[in-house]
C-alpha cells in the first residue's frame, strides 16, 4: 500500500507572532508561525486580515523575531527551528515570497535541550542577534552589510554556561554603546550533586547581562544579580534617546524594573477579587508601543487580562512603576501593536483576534497599582484587586477563525447534502465549540429580494469605464426587462434608455461610455448623449447567442450565422463581417480588450455538434479558424481567462506564466480548462473537473481586483487566484439561475445573483480557506463526539478541570446580559454568562474539582435541544452508542464513562462509573437509566456482540447489561499502563494502550476469556487509532507520528484456524509480550498531534481516503494510489523536489517526515505541490526528468488534489 499525504486545511493555531515592515517600508505586516508553517498577514483597508502568503517549511518553528539593520527601511525575518540552523529570511512582494539570505549551522537537528533554537532576542539596533537552547548553549551572531548593501552574518560567538536553564531572552535597548542580552537563567549544579534535596528547594533564578564587544569580537558575562524566583519573562524598556533602558522583569504577581547600578522598583500586578488566594498571576504575553515621545507596554496575564505598563523616569533613573487595568480578551501565545492603531491577538485557543485601539486609557479611573503605592505587611506585599469588565479601549474588527485544538472529528453526510460534512470539536473551556465544516467558501447576504417573476439573467452596468462603482441592476425576464438604479437604496427606473418590452441577452458598457443592449430582434446602441441607434436582425431570424466586450460585439443567429461588429473611432457599432458555422451556435465568449489594444484577438464558440473552435478576430484574417477541440457533450457556457500569475507579475515563476485559459461548461455538468496559445490560438493542457448535475453557467466577476470565474451548477464554484496558484472552490450557497459582478460603497467586491423569483446581492468571506465553519458554543472542553445512526443527532460529551461547575457560579454582570439578552429570550441568562465565560474565562475552581455536562444537538439548525450536567465532581472521558442483547427491548443507549475527583501525575481518582442513557424523543433527550461503579478510569469503551467493552485503567473487561446496574463478565489485567482506544471487528479487539501500541485480542465465547494473540514491537503513545480491515489499523500516536500497522496474512490465517482455539497464542510469549508480532507497513511525520482519525468520501463520486485532524486545528488526509505509476511518477517528483527546494529553515525533508520512524510508503504531496512556486527553468529540468512536460505535471497534482476535494 502506498499513501499520498495532502494537508487539506492548514493548522490554525498559532504559536508565534511578530510585527514588522517586511514587504514596504510603512507596511503593517505580522508574521505567524502556526508550528509547521509560516504566514505573512496585512490588514486591508477595511480593517479585516487578509493572508498575503503561507508556505509549509516541514520543521518545527521554535521562534521567530523581526529585525532592521540601522538605517534600513524594511525588516528581516530570524526563523529558529529544530533544523539545528539560523536562518535569515526576506521576504520579496514582487515574488510573494520568502528568500533565504543567511543559513548559519550551529548544532544537530530536533528540538533538544542544548542545542540552540528556543530563544531568540534580537539587538533593537538589528547590530547582532542571540540565539539561545533551554539549556547551556547562547550562541551569538554579528549582523551587518558589506559594501553592495547586502546583509552579512558573522561566525558564531559562544556564551555557553553549562548547568543552567534558560527561562527568557531578551535583547536590551543600549543605543549605539555594545549590544547587551540579558537572560533569566537558574544554575542547578548543586542541586545536581545534592541527594537530599536541600540545595533544590534554595535554588535561585538570576538576570544575566551578556556584553558583545563590537571592538574585541567576543561576548562577556558583564553583570548577574539574583532576581525573583517567580520570573519567567523579560521585556525590554527603550533606552538611548528613547527612554531609561533596561528591563522589565516580570515575575509572578509583580512587575520589577532592573538596570546595571540602578535599585530595584517593583509593582504588583493588580488581581481579579474572585482569584484564588493562592494563585498567582503570570504575565503571559507583552507588545511596546513608541513613538517619538511617548512609550508604555501591553502586557497579558495568563487570565486574559490586559495591563498597560507605563514608566516614570528622569534621564536614566526610573521612578516609578504603573501598571494599570486595561480590557480583558482572551489568553495570547502573542500580542502584537501595530502603528495604525490596531491589536492583533494571536489566542491560544479559540479564534484569533485584531482589535482597534479607542482609547489608550489615559482618563479614567480604572485600577492601577504603582511601585510608590506598594505596601508591605507581615503576610506579603498588599494586592491590588480589579474586577474584569466589557471592552472599553479596544473595539474588535476582525475574526480569524481557528479550529485548535481539535479534540475529535466526524466526517457524515447528516443533513443529505452533496458532500459530506466534518463535524469537529474545539477549543478549550469557554472558548470551546462544536463546529460544522462544510468543503466551499463562505459567502454573506448583503440583500435579498423578491421580483414580480422568474427572470432568466441578471448584469451589472456602470455610467462610465471611469467609475468604479455599478450603476444599472438589469434583470431580463422572458418577455421584458427590468433596470434597477443603484443608490442608497435600489429601485426602478425608466429613462435609463433601456427597451423594456422585450428580454435582454446581454448588456454592456462600450469604450466612448455608450451602453448597449442586445435583445432577439437586434442590437440597441444607447450613446452617452442618450442618442439611440438601433440594429435590426435580417429577415425573420432572431439572435440566439451574444458576447461582447468595451469594443467588439459578436451575434449568433438561429441558423448559425455570426456577425461581427467593431466600434469605430465616431462612436458607432459598424458591421464588419459575417460567417455561416456547420450547425447552431450554443454559446460564444470574447476576451476584454486587453489595455493598449484595439481589440481581443480570439472569439470562443461552441456547438451543438460537440465542438469548440477559436476564430481569429485579426483584421486580415477575421472569423477564421484557428483551433478546434471535440468535447464529451454540448458545450453550454465559456468562458476566457487570463492567467492570474500572468495578471500578478510573477515573472514568470509558473510554467504556462502568459497563458490564456478557455473555460467550457459542458452539458454532462463537466468544467472543461484549455491553455489557449495567445499566438495561433491552439488549444492544449485540457483539465477535467466535474461541477455538479446541472451544466455550469460561467460568468466573469472579479475576485481581489482580478478577473475571475463564478460557475454555476448544481451548487456555485468560484475560480480565482490565490497566492499565485489558480483555485477552483465551491461556495457553499443553494444553486443560483444566472449572475454578473457587482460593486457598491457597501460591497467593493460582490456579485448579484437571480435564483428563482429573488434577487440577491453576494459577497464572499475568506478567500483561500479550504472549508466554511457554522459554530455552537460549548461549556466546557468538548472530550468525545458520537453520532446516532438512526436519529442523526449528535452527543458532546464535555469535562474541565479546575472549573467552577455551572450551577455553582453566579448571575452574570448587567451589561453581559443585555448584550445577550436584549429582548428577553429564554435561556438568555444562560447565553449572557457564557457570553462573559468567554471574554473572561470561567471561574476558577480548585485542583481536583470537575465541571462536566453530555449535550445533544440537532445537526440541521445547530441548537443544543438537552443539557445534562453532571454532578458529584464526576467528569466525562469516554462515551459510545451500544445495543444489549440482553436488552431486546431497548434500542441503542449511550453509555458514559465517567471519573469522579480524576487527577494526574500521578492518575488516580475517586472512583470511576459507567453510565447507561435511555434516547428519548428522537435523540433530543437523554434519561438516565443506572450507573456502575468500575473501580477505575474507563478510559474507552466500544459495544462488542451484544455486550459493552470497556477499557477501565489498564484493565479491560466486558459488561452485560442488567436492571440495576452492568454486570461484569470478563476481564483482561496485563495490559501495560492505560487503555486509550477500543475498536472491534468481527471477533478481533484491537486495543491502543497509552503508552505500548497496539494489542490485538480474540474473545472465547465457550471459556469466557479474552487472550492476546498479536502485539507490536515500538513503544508507541497512542492518541487515535481506527480499524481498516480485518488485519490493519490506522493509529497515531503522541509524537506526531501516523502509522498502519498490520497483522501479516499467514499468521491472521494460522489465528483463525487456530486447532487448539486460541490457548497456545495465549501462552507463548515472543519479546516479553505476545506470540505474534505486527508489521508497520506506512510511517509517516505529520508534524502535528493527531487527535482523530476518520475514514471518508469528501466529495460525490471522489475516492475514500483517511482524513486526521490535529492539536493545531489543521485537517488533512491520506490518500490510497491507485496505480503502480502514480507512485512511481510523485516519488520521483517528491525526490527532485527535496534537492531543488529544501525546506525554508534549513531541515532536511526526508529527515523531518522520518523524525521518529523511517518515512514508509507515503509520499509527501505537501512538498509536491510546492512545484508550482519553482522557477520555469527548473519546473521545466524537472519535467524532463520525469519524461513529461510541466503542464502535465501540474494537471498530476490538480488530480490528486480534485480526488479528495
Amino acid at each position: 500500500m502506498f499513501l499520498y499525504h495532502l494537508t487539506l486545511s492548514r493548522a490554525s493555531g498559532i504559536q508565534c507572532a511578530v510585527y514588522g515592515n517586511f514587504s514596504a517600508p510603512k507596511a503593517q505586516e505580522i508574521i505567524v508561525s502556526r508550528g509547521k508553517t509560516l504566514e505573512l498577514l496585512r490588514p486591508d483597508d477595511s480593517g479585516r486580515l487578509q493572508t498575503v502568503y503561507s508556505t509549509e517549511v516541514f520543521s518545527c518553528i521554535r521562534s521567530l523575531a523581526p529585525f532592521r539593520l540601522t538605517g534600513a527601511t524594511r525588516d528581516y525575518l530570524i526563523v529558529g527551528s529544530d533544523s539545528g540552523r539560523i536562518v535569515i529570511l526576506e521576504y520579496l512582494k514582487e515574488q510573494n515570497h520568502f528568500k533565504k539570505v543567511h543559513q548559519e549551522t550551529f548544532g544537530k537537528s530536533g528540538c533538544r535541550r542544548i542545542v540552540p533554537g528556543q530563544f531568540l532576542a534580537v539587538d533593537p539596533k538589528g547590530r547582532a542577534c542571540m540565539i539561545a537552547a533551554v539549556e547551556k548553549q547562547k550562541l551569538v551572531y554579528v549582523l551587518n552589510r558589506d559594501a553592495a548593501a547586502n546583509l552579512t552574518i558573522s561566525s558564531p560567538l559562544e556564551a555557553h554556561k553549562s548547568h543552567n536553564i534558560v527561562f527568557s531572552v531578551t535583547g536590551m535597548d543600549m543605543g549605539f554603546d555594545n549590544p547587551v542580552f540579558a537572560a533569566i537563567e537558574l544554575d542547578y549544579a548543586e542541586a545536581d550533586q545534592d541527594p537530599t534535596g536541600e540545595a533544590a528547594s534554595e535554588a535561585q533564578k538570576h538576570l544575566t547581562l551578556y556584553e558583545l564587544d563590537l571592538g574585541l569580537n567576543h561576548v562577556v558575562r558583564k553583570w548577574s544579580q539574583a532576581v525573583d524566583n517567580g520570573a519567567n519573562l523579560l521585556v525590554p524598556v527603550p533606552g538611548g534617546a528613547d527612554g531609561p533602558g533596561g528591563l522589565l522583569v516580570c515575575a509572578e504577581n509583580f512587575i520589577i524594573y532592573k538596570n546595571q547600578d540602578h535599585p530595584d522598583v517593583r509593582a504588583v500586578i493588580p488581581r481579579r477579587t474572585a482569584l484564588p488566594v493562592e494563585r498567582g498571576v503570570l504575565i503571559v504575553a507583552h507588545a511596546t508601543h513608541k513613538q517619538k515621545s511617548l512609550f508604555f507596554f501591553l502586557v497579558q496575564a495568563e487570565y486574559g487580562d490586559l495591563y498597560k505598563v507605563s514608566l516614570e523616569y528622569a534621564g536614566e533613573a526610573v521612578s516609578e512603576v504603573k501598571v494599570k487595568y486595561f480590557d480583558t480578551i482572551a489568553p495570547c501565545s502573542s500580542i502584537c501593536i501595530l502603528k495604525s492603531g490596531f491589536l492583533f491577538a494571536a489566542s491560544e485557543f479559540g479564534n484569533h483576534a485584531l482589535y482597534q485601539f479607542q482609547s489608550i486609557g489615559e482618563d479614567d479611573d480604572t485600577v492601577e497599582a504603582s511601585s510608590a503605592g506598594l505596601q508591605e505587611t507581615e503576610e506579603g506585599f498588599q494586592p491590588v484587586f480589579f474586577d474584569p469588565r466589557p471592552l472599553h479601549n479596544l473595539v474588535l474588527v476582525d475574526e480569524m477563525e481557528s479550529l485548535s485544538p481539535v479534540t475529535d472529528l466526524k466526517v457524515a453526510n447528516l443533513l443529505n447534502e452533496e458532500t459530506a460534512q466534518l463535524y469537529a470539536l474545539c477549543g478549550r473551556g469557554p472558548r470551546s465549540s462544536l463546529r460544522v465544516l462544510r468543503h466551499g467558501l463562505a459567502v454573506a447576504e448583503m440583500a435579498v429580494s423578491e421580483l414580480p417573476g422568474n427572470p432568466t439573467a441578471v448584469w451589472t452596468i456602470r455610467r462610465s469605464a471611469a467609475d468604479e462603482l455599478d450603476a444599472y441592476i438589469i434583470v431580463s425576464f422572458t418577455n421584458a426587462t427590468l433596470v434597477l438604479s443603484i443608490g442608497e437604496t435600489v429601485e426602478e427606473v425608466n429613462d435609463s434608455g433601456f427597451l423594456s418590452t422585450v428580454p435582454t441577452l446581454r448588456t454592456q458598457l462600450l469604450a466612448d461610455d455608450s451602453m448597449l443592449q442586445v435583445h432577439p430582434q437586434g442590437l440597441r446602441h444607447i450613446r452617452a448623449d442618450r442618442r439611440i441607434n438601433e440594429w435590426r436582425a435580417p429577415g425573420r431570424r432572431l439572435i440566439s447567442r451574444t458576447t461582447t466586450n468595451a469594443r467588439q460585439v459578436v451575434i449568433a443567429l438561429s441558423g448559425g450565422e455570426l456577425i461581427y461588429f467593431e466600434l469605430s473611432a465616431a462612436g458607432q457599432l459598424m458591421e464588419l463581417i459575417k460567417k455561416d458555422m456547420p450547425g447552431d451556435v450554443a454559446c460564444l465568449d470574447l476576451l476584454p480588450v486587453p489595455e493598449g489594444r484595439q481589440r481581443a484577438r480570439f472569439l470562443a464558440v461552441g456547438a451543438y455538434d460537440n465542438t469548440v473552435r477559436i476564430l481569429s478576430l485579426d483584421p486580415e484574417d477575421a472569423l477564421k479558424v484557428a483551433a478546434v477541440q471535440a468535447v464529451d457533450a454540448t458545450p453550454e457556457s465559456l468562458l476566457m481567462l487570463d492567467s492570474p500569475v500572468a495578471e500578478s507579475g510573477a515573472g514568470g515563476a509558473i510554467a504556462g506564466a502568459a497563458a490564456l485559459f478557455l473555460h467550457t461548461g459542458l452539458a454532462n455538468g463537466v468544467l472543461l480548462r484549455s491553455e489557449v496559445d495567445r499566438v495561433t490560438g491552439q488549444l492544449s493542457d485540457t483539465r477535467k473537473r466535474f461541477l455538479g448535475t446541472r451544466a455550469p453557467k460561467l460568468f466573469a466577476v472579479t475576485v481581489r481586483g482580478a478577473r475571475s470565474m463564478l460557475a454555476l451548477s448544481s451548487r456555485p464554484w468560484l475560480g480565482y487566484s490565490d497566492m499565485g496558484r489558480y483555485m477552483l472552490a465551491p461556495v457553499s450557497y443553494e444553486a443560483l439561475d444566472h449572475a454578473s459582478g457587482f460593486a457598491s460603497e457597501q460591497c467593493p467586491e460582490g456579485f448579484c445573483a437571480v435564483a428563482r423569483n429573488t434577487l440577491r446581492i453576494l459577497t464572499v468571506e475568506r478567500l483561500g480557506e479550504t472549508f466554511n465553519q457554522q459554530m455552537l458554543r460549548l461549556r466546557y472542553t468538548p472530550r468525545k463526539l458520537v453520532i446516532h445512526p438512526e436519529f442523526n443527532t449528535l452527543i458532546v460529551a464535555e469535562a474541565d478541570h479546575g472549573t467552577l461547575p455551572w450551577a455553582e457560579r453566579g448571575e452574570p454582570d448587567g451589561a453581559a446580559a443585555m448584550d445577550a439578552d436584549g429582548a428577553g429570550a429564554p435561556g438568555g441568562d444562560d447565553e449572557a454568562r457564557a457570553a462573559q465565560d468567554e471574554q473572561f474565562g470561567a471561574p476558577r475552581g480548585t485542583a481536583g474539582q470537575w465541571a462536566s455536562c453530555l449535550r445533544t444537538v440537532d445537526p440541521g439548525s445547530l441548537q443544543t435541544t438537552s443539557l445534562l450536567e453532571l454532578e458529584e465532581n464526576e467528569a466525562a472521558v469516554s462515551m459510545c452508542l451500544a445495543r444489549f442483547a440482553s436488552w431486546p427491548e431497548e434500542k441503542l443507549v449511550l453509555v458514559v464513562g465517567t471519573a469522579q475527583a480524576l487527577s494526574f501525575y500521578p492518575r488516580q481518582v475517586d472512583e470511576g462509573y459507567l453510565r447507561v442513557y435511555r434516547i428519548k424523543d428522537s435523540g433530543k433527550r437523554l434519561e438516565l437509566v443506572h450507573k456502575t461503579p468500575v473501580g477505575g478510569v474507563p478510559g474507552a469503551l466500544v459495544p462488542f456482540k451484544g455486550r459493552l467493552l470497556a477499557g477501565v485503567g489498564a484493565t479491560l473487561r466486558i459488561y452485560e447489561a442488567g436492571k440495576k446496574k452492568l454486570l461484569r463478565k470478563c476481564e483482561h489485567r496485563k495490559l501495560p499502563t492505560h487503555i486509550a482506544t477500543l475498536h472491534t471487528l468481527g471477533d478481533r479487539i484491537y486495543v491502543g494502550d497509552l503508552q505500548e501500541s497496539l494489542h490485538y485480542f480474540k474473545y472465547k465465547t465457550a471459556e469466557n476469556v479474552l487472550y492476546e494473540f498479536a502485539d507490536d514491537i515500538a513503544p508507541r503513545h497512542v492518541s487515535a487509532a481506527l480499524p481498516l480491515d480485518y488485519d490493519t489499523v490506522a493509529c497515531a500516536d503522541k509524537f506526531c507520528n501516523v502509522f498502519l500497522t498490520r497483522l501479516p496474512a499467514e499468521v491472521s490465517a494460522q489465528v483463525e484456524d487456530d486447532p487448539t482455539g486460541g490457548k497456545f497464542a495465549g501462552v507463548a510469549t515472543l519479546l516479553n509480550g505476545a506470540a505474534h508480532k505486527l508489521e508497520d507497513i506506512i510511517n509517516f511525520h505529520v508534524g502535528d498531534l493527531v487527535t482523530s482519525l476518520q475514514r471518508g468520501t469528501l466529495q460525490p463520486g471522489g475516492q475514500e481516503a483517511l482524513a486526521y485532524a490535529t492539536i493545531m486545528g489543521g485537517i488533512g488526509a491520506f490518500l490510497p494510489f491507485t496505480s503502480r505509476e502514480d507512485v512511481d511518477f510523485f516519488s520521483h517528483l517528491e525526490m527532485h523536489l527535496r534537492q531543488e527546494h529544501p525546506p525554508l529553515p534549513g531541515r532536511d525533508h526526508l529527515a523531518y517526515r522520518s523524525a521518529y520512524f523511517p518515512v514508509k510508503d507515503v509520499v509527501d504531496g505537501d512538498l509536491c505541490e510546492q512545484y508550482p512556486q519553482l522557477p520555469a527553468d527548473k519546473q521545466r529540468a524537472i519535467a524532463e526528468e520525469l519524461e513529461r512536460t510541466p503542464g502535465e505535471v501540474l494537471k498530476k497534482l490538480e488530480d490528486m488534489r480534485n480526488a479528495l476535494l
